[in-house]
């Protein structure tokens, strides 16, 4: 009887199945110091204790991107360790910050499959939700996953496509206990910017870019215990390593501190594509576009909901193509909600 697992493969999966994954990991401000050395992360709430205290919070909280790739890191294993691609995100929500010291575990439910027209490969659509010591959940969202099939002559699952929300209303965003902006320190921040300064429509040319190095991305993917072969092994994607798309989400949020700086939280995922792979030596710069903004019942906090593009070369502000095709340059569509002070 073998010890070693090969992972799951298309055929595996069943809608309403429920998997447990392994590995929970107690969070420590080590990570959070490599967070910040890994990707451009100057948010002023993520980096100050004292500043989040000024904030009604206790202390900082750790990056929600942070959060959301330690709890992905843990599904892989069972969802995406024989993925040809990560496809997208819906509904997305924090629904409380993690602190050094918390232990995150994660579990998932299969809520889709469809199997392509191939024959050899299926898609799986997973909601995964990211649970502390205590068991509240800290996070949840929905992704979906292109699977190899182990054997192509298995036959084809029923279809099971999901319903998912195009996006989360401002309503449904949770706004963490405490958070107060009525004392905001805009010079601490780094930016005068208000949530009142930004128009829908507006769009941010964030300017600064970042080469991707292979040592960096996969530092960075193991940090996230994250084990997909294709971001490592040659042998199973010989045209190159391919980059961890948080490691893309990551970087770009990083380098939208430039006109964004007071965009201090993440609580929202409404969508994202990784548009086109992500190689070492790509150089990722990034632009955003104000979606909507809103208010919140918490003191001086609004929401602001930003698509946030990644890209490699190209314009600015230019996405797809006239076939409505994601250009090839374009890496990252994302858009969320974070909270910034009216």
């Amino acid at each position: 009887m073998t010890k070693t697992s090969a992972g799951h493969f298309f055929e595996d999966y069943h809608v309403g199945q429920v998997i447990e994954h392994a590995v929970p990991r107690t969070v420590s401000g080590g990570e959070r110091a490599l967070y910040h050395a890994l990707y451009p992360a100057r948010h002023a709430l993520h980096s100050s204790d004292e500043f989040a205290r000024a904030c009604g919070m206790p202390a900082a909280p750790v990056d929600e991107l942070m959060a959301f790739h330690l709890v992905f890191g843990k599904t892989v294993p069972d969802i995406s360790l024989n993925a040809v691609a990560n496809l997208g995100y819906a509904e997305g929500r924090w629904h409380r910050p993690v602190w050094p010291g918390d232990t995150l575990r994660a579990r998932s439910t299969v809520i889709g499959l469809k199997q392509n027209s191939n024959g050899k490969t299926g898609v799986v659509w997973v909601r995964s939700e990211g649970l502390n010591q205590r068991d509240e959940i800290v996070l949840d969202y929905v992704r979906w996953v292109m699977v190899r099939k182990r054997d192509i002559d298995a036959p084809a699952p029923e279809t099971v496509v999901p319903e998912l929300q195009s996006a989360l209303a401002a309503s449904d965003l949770v706004v963490p206990e405490g958070l107060d902006f009525t004392g905001y320190d805009f010079t601490l921040a780094g930016e005068p910017h208000r949530l009142t300064d930004y128009a829908v429509g507006e769009v941010i040319d964030h300017v600064d870019g970042v080469t991707v190095e292979e040592a960096e991305h996969m530092l960075a993917t193991r940090l996230w215990q994250n084990t997909a072969k294709v971001h490592f092994d040659l042998t199973v994607r010989p045209e190159g390593r391919l980059i961890y798309g948080g490691h893309v989400i990551s970087m770009a949020r990083g380098l939208s501190f430039n006109g964004l700086a007071n965009a201090q939280m993440i609580v929202g995922l409404n969508g994202g594509a990784h548009a086109n792979p992500c190689f070492a030596g790509d150089t990722i710069k990034a632009w955003s576009e104000v979606l909507d903004i809103a208010e919140t019942t918490a003191p001086g906090v609004g929401a602001i909901r930003l698509r946030l593009v990644a890209k490699k070369g190209g314009e600015p502000f230019t996405l797809r193509g006239e076939d409505g095709k994601y250009l090839p340059n374009v890496l990252l569509d994302l858009d969320y909600w974070a909270l910034m002070p009216l």
